[in-house]
């Protein structure tokens, strides 16, 4: 008996034994989600069921779809829109082409230095008459003073012996249409940095800064300054400095008006507001800022300032005949641009609407069909057609995104963006879009993430819209191209960019096409 108890209690503990020596089966890991799913997971969260997505992205060497959703809908491109513009710039006008900006005379200058006549500034389209350092690095930069180019022609006019003017000093911006908005701008755009005039003489991206700050004492007028100095607009500033409470300031002008009304409070503890106001007539604001400056340099004038705009007309119709001049004019001073490259640099890091505009003029200057934004658009059509985009893919009235009846589905700017990258402009093209945290309108995003320096892309906003479009590169390697568009959303503005780069950065870390079991396409919402 008693060693059948021993017997049984050896069993036991063996039992036990065998229990904890035996291994323990692992616990089954969760399959990842693919990359659909995860983005899926994105832009089906609740709060973003209103928005309207539109995504394309696809492997540059082998064509494969990454992912897509509703790729041929129509979406407002907003700022996507200067990829169109600034491509077809780099295309049809070349890489290298330069902007002459000259200053000349029909009139004849005498041996005192009476120049007896006009003095006129013809602008060609240059966007960098200004203070802006270029070339473009990391960030706009601007130098005072803003006018050093303006500046430096008032000098060669000097040197030309000129001390007197007997006649006006006139902005000349006739290369270009004389329509200074395009259709879909709202109006209170216009007086803003965002809806500048276009112009082909343009310059301070055709606008004036200005700056409030506070006054000494609770109730002292705010302390209102402009740069450049001028009086092309009357100023009537009726803001006043509070010891209490944050700053709330308005600013208002009418269309067509010169004079800008300033209310509210600015709080003592405010460093300073400032804001940049479009100017009316730009061809004119040059030329009032000039005079001054030939002022400055000691040359009196008895003529005022003054604009000289071309005519209105259809661009498929023949130009006005040509009115001989008995004296063909004299040129005084001129300045020559850096190459249109540059340019493009800094209108698609920085989402520069004017610039992107002007692009749009002279492509339609350049092949005939006028400097307007109808001829411009023409020939802007023909060139997405010719890089394989469908006619009924994208609908554009303007170069910069700001109209609201812009139109392109994902697909067709997927296409310009392939067509792009095999051009002997698309690396230099490429290079120019916003790098993801690194520079431009991308430098405070993707910072400390997988996709940080691996995206060239261009960024786009209005409101209730978000774009993100342009060139990527996987974790391992393989380049891509992408478009993102979010419309009709009710979300703040940084839910929606944080959802845009969260794809992104699935694009760069999964988006390898040799991963990719299949073909990652959702069907079209219906």
């Amino acid at each position: 008996m008693r060693q059948l108890r021993v017997l049984c209690a050896v069993l036991l503990l063996a039992s036990h034994l065998s229990a904890f020596s035996a291994p323990r089966p692992r616990a089954r890991k969760k399959p990842k989600p693919d990359l659909a799913a995860q983005i899926e997971a994105i832009i089906d969260q609740p709060q973003m069921s209103s928005a309207e997505w539109g995504i394309d992205a696809i492997d540059l060497e082998s064509g494969k779809v990454l992912y897509s959703i509703n790729p041929n809908h129509l979406f407002l491109p907003a700022s996507n829109a200067k990829l169109l513009s600034t491509s077809a710039a780099l295309a049809l006008a070349g890489p290298d082409y330069r902007f002459l900006t000259t200053v000349e005379t029909t009139g004849t200058i005498d041996a005192e230095g009476r120049l007896k006549g006009d003095l006129v500034i013809v602008g060609r389209g240059d966007p960098n008459i200004s203070g802006r350092m270029m070339p473009y690095q990391l960030k706009t930069e601007r130098i005072s003073p803003h006018t050093q180019i303006l500046e430096e022609l008032a000098a060669q006019i000097v040197q030309k012996g000129v001390k007197i003017i007997d006649g006006d000093v006139v902005g000349d911006d006739t290369f270009y249409s004389p329509q200074r908005y395009a259709e879909g701008w709202a109006q209170d755009d216009l007086q803003w940095i965002d809806g500048a005039p276009v112009s082909a003489l343009s310059f301070n991206d055709n606008v004036l800064f200005v700056k409030l700050q506070p006054g000494a004492q609770d109730g002292d007028k705010a302390l209102l300054t402009v740069d450049p100095p001028n009086t092309y607009y009357e100023f009537d500033n009726r803001v006043v400095t509070s010891a209490a409470g944050k700053s709330k300031i308005g600013i208002h002008r009418d269309p067509g008006s010169y004079k800008v009304l300033l209310w509210g409070t600015i709080s003592m503890r405010d460093s300073g507001i400032s804001e940049a106001l479009a100017v009316e007539d730009a061809a004119e604001f040059t030329a009032h800022i000039f005079r001054g400056l030939l002022q400055a340099h000691g040359i009196t004038i008895t003529g005022k300032a003054r604009a000289q705009h071309g005519d209105y007309r259809f661009f498929d119709q023949p130009p006005p005949s040509t009115v001989l001049v008995a004296t063909p004019p004299q040129v005084l001073a001129q300045h020559l641009s850096m190459p249109l490259l540059e340019d493009v640099r800094v209108t698609n890091k920085t989402s520069q609407n004017l610039h992107a505009e002007l692009d749009l003029r002279l492509i339609g200057q350049l092949k005939g069909s006028g400097g307007s934004f109808e001829g411009g658009s023409a020939v802007l059509k023909q060139f997405l057609l010719q890089a394989g985009l469908k006619p009924d893919e994208f609908f554009l009235l303007d170069g910069s995104g700001l109209s609201r009846r812009d139109l392109i589905t994902p697909a067709a700017m997927i296409q310009l963006l392939i067509y792009a990258a095999r051009q002997p402009w698309g690396p230099a093209f490429q290079e120019a879009l916003p790098v993801a945290g690194v520079d431009g309108s991308l430098a405070e995003r993707f910072v400390n993430t997988p996709a940080g320096g691996l995206v060239h892309a261009k960024t786009g906003t209005l409101s209730h819209v978000n774009a993100l479009s342009g060139y990527g590169e996987t974790s391992t390697g393989k380049k891509f191209v992408f478009s993102i568009f979010c419309n009709n959303h009710d979300q703040p503005g940084s839910k929606i960019l944080a959802a845009i780069d969260q794809i992104v950065v699935l694009l760069v870390t999964q988006g390898d096409p040799q991963k990719l079991a299949a073909p990652a396409i959702v069907p079209v919402a219906k």
